[in-house]
C-alpha cells in the first residue's frame, strides 16, 4: 500500500487517540500527523500500525502505543532550542517524533540490529539532527549531557542517578519504574539541585536492561 493509503488512519490516530485523551500541543499534534508511523512497524504488523495498541518488532522489543508517545513527548515541552536524550531507539519512531520538535536527539540503543535498522529509516526519510549510539541506555551519554529533556522507553526498577545527572537546571526526565507487570509513568523536574517527581500514570514497558548486546 502507498502512503496515501494510511494518510487518513494516521489523522483517525491523532483526533481518536491523542486529542480525546488530553494531548494538546499543536506542535506534538503537528509531529504525529507527519511521521508515517507505518515504516517503523514490521511489515506483518503494517496495518496495525494506528491501532490503540504497542505492536512488537525485533528482539523482543515493542513500539509503544502511540498514546504513550504523544504523552512522554508532550511532559518534554520540546522547542528548537533544546536538546534530548532518548533512551531506547527501538524502532526509530519515538526517534522521529523528537527529531521534528526538539533542536538535536542523542538516541541511545543497546541493540546494534535495531539501531542499524531505525537509523536507516529516519535516514532515509531525512531526519537529519539526530546522534546515535551502541551502548547501554542505563548510563546516559555523558559526552552530550546536560539536556534539557531525557526520555526513557523501557521500564526501570528505580531512577538511574546517572541520569539524573545529565539534566540542565529545569531539564525533565520522564521514564517509567517499576517490576514489569506494573510500572509508573514519573515526570523528574530538577530543580537547581533538588529533583520534583510527579507520577503521571500506570504503564507497561519493555524492562530497561544493562550491558550492551553485540
Amino acid at each position: 500500500m502507498d502512503r496515501y493509503h494510511y494518510e487518513p488512519l494516521r489523522k483517525r490516530m491523532v483526533d481518536q487517540q491523542l486529542k480525546t485523551r488530553g494531548i494538546e500541543n499543536d506542535n506534538v499534534i503537528d509531529a504525529f500527523l507527519r511521521v508515517p508511523r507505518e515504516l517503523f512497524v514490521p511489515l506483518a504488523y503494517r496495518d496495525m500500525a494506528y491501532e490503540d495498541m504497542p505492536c512488537p518488532i525485533d528482539k523482543d522489543q515493542t513500539i509503544s502505543q502511540p498514546y504513550m508517545v504523544a504523552l512522554m513527548t508532550e511532559l518534554a515541552v520540546l522547542d528548537r532550542s533544546k536538546t534530548v536524550l532518548e533512551i531506547g531507539t527501538g524502532s526509530g519512531y519515538q526517534t522521529a517524533i523528537l527529531s521534528l520538535l526538539a533542536k538535536t536527539v542523542y538516541s541511545v540503543e543497546r541493540i546494534e540490529s535495531l539501531l542499524d535498522k531505525a537509523k536507516s529509516i529516519l535516514d532515509q526519510e531525512g531526519y537529519l539532527n539526530i546522534c546515535y549510539a551502541h551502548k547501554d541506555g542505563s548510563t546516559g551519554w555523558e559526552e552530550h549531557a546536560p539536556y534539557d529533556a531525557i526520555l526513557v522507553t523501557a521500564g526501570a526498577e528505580e531512577i538511574p542517578e546517572r541520569l539524573l545527572k545529565q539534566l540542565k537546571p529545569h531539564g525533565r526526565l520522564i521514564i517509567p519504574v517499576g517490576n514489569r507487570s506494573w510500572q509508573t509513568l514519573w515526570l523528574v523536574m530538577r530543580i537547581e539541585e533538588r529533583y520534583q517527581r510527579q507520577a503521571i500514570c500506570t504503564c507497561r514497558f519493555v524492562p530497561l536492561l544493562f550491558g550492551t548486546e553485540y
